[in-house]
């Protein structure tokens, strides 16, 4: 498990980070500030009332907890948060009944929208967070067939069919007249020369015929494949597609409901753009990135955590897959469960 790097984390006895532990996990369960008379009952005799103040005491001086109004309860900051994640918690295995839940919903390579949305909406269900997904990138897609059909003098329908049956569509205006003889002809030459080539290495070709003008190419070809890297310059835009589902059960959790903060979350997550720059970090992490409150660096999410696995195929990373929660996400579970998808997505399009 990878993280975000943040602010260095203290050292604490074996004491302290028992205390921290247990009061995290109470937090998690309950979202209610924990009273040090709680964590005395659960350690039983093994720490007094009185030692176990004075630890919390040395935890908030250590930024490590707080506390939220005047009670007695606290709560942990985000460094708690980080010490626990980092410091503190094992994740376990994913239980075998839960792996075939998952195996059996990512089972099929997701190819449609429709399709990514049921992946994002199966782990969504099982974690009771939002959840996330960052499409391939079109550059991943093969050149299948290109169709070019005539609608005017000047405006050419351009198709594109990729490998995964995906059709681009693109309306093209043109300065010189094509006739039908001609696209069709330009097409047949296209289709022979890149079926089954990759989308980005097709382009770059492209693009290296047109600027260096080689010799026996003749301008009919150079007009072909300038249709042809017209396409493809609109088609391979840099910004991934996101898929994001279950927004709906942030809005079980009580330190999500103000109003004015869960809009502020919610059009976040809506102009999916915004967060391009925490999975770019996360598409080339090795394992799963957690990133806790403001680690994010979005306003929005301060009060949330965002659990971010890559997934890959073909020793190629395609994406990221992950959940979106409260700061009080129950870590140790849903940790893995990001994993595994992550895992069982990438081996859908490996295996396909």
């Amino acid at each position: 498990m990878t993280n975000p790097p943040g602010s260095p984390l203290p050292e604490l006895d074996e004491r302290a980070r028992a205390v921290l532990k247990l009061l995290i996990e109470h937090y998690i369960q309950d979202g209610q500030p924990v009273a040090s008379r709680t964590l005395a009952r659960d350690f039983g005799h093994a720490l007094s009332s009185a030692t176990i103040r004075n630890v919390m005491a040395d935890l908030e001086d250590a930024g490590l907890i707080h506390s939220p109004h005047t009670s007695a309860g606290r709560v942990p900051t985000v460094l708690g948060y980080r010490f626990f994640v980092d410091s503190l918690i094992e994740a376990p295995a994913v239980g075998p009944e839960l792996i075939e839940t998952l195996k059996t919903g990512f089972e099929q390579k997701p190819v449609t929208m429709g399709q990514w949305s049921a992946a994002t909406e199966l782990l969504s269900s099982i974690t009771h967070l939002a959840a996330v997904v960052t499409l391939p990138g079109r550059d991943q897609l093969s050149w299948n067939r290109i169709e070019f059909v005539p609608l005017s003098e000047h405006r050419i329908l351009v198709v594109l069919l990729t490998d995964d049956q995906e059709v681009q569509n693109r309306l093209i205006e043109t300065a010189a007249p094509y006739s039908r003889s001609f696209l069709a002809q330009a097409a047949q030459f296209l289709n022979e020369m890149f079926v089954g080539r990759n989308l980005e290495a097709v382009r770059q070709r492209l693009v290296g015929d047109l600027q260096k003008t080689r010799a026996g190419l003749s301008d009919w070809m150079k007009q072909a494949m300038s249709l042809a890297e017209t396409i493809l310059a609109q088609t391979l835009t840099p910004t991934p597609e996101v898929v994001v589902s279950g927004e709906v059960n942030l809005m079980d959790f009580d330190e999500l409901r103000d109003l004015s903060r869960l809009r502020d979350l919610l059009d976040t997550l809506a102009r999916q753009r915004d967060l391009i720059r925490l999975f770019d970090a996360s598409v080339r992490a090795d394992r799963v990135q957690i990133y806790i409150g403001s680690e994010s660096g979005y306003n929005a999410l301060s009060p949330c955590s965002v659990i971010l696995s890559p997934y890959r195929a073909g020793g190629r990373t395609l994406g990221v897959l992950g959940v979106i929660g409260p700061t009080r996400i129950p870590y140790e579970k849903i940790i893995p469960i990001v994993q595994v998808s992550a895992d069982l997505i990438g081996a859908s399009l490996q295996n396909h």
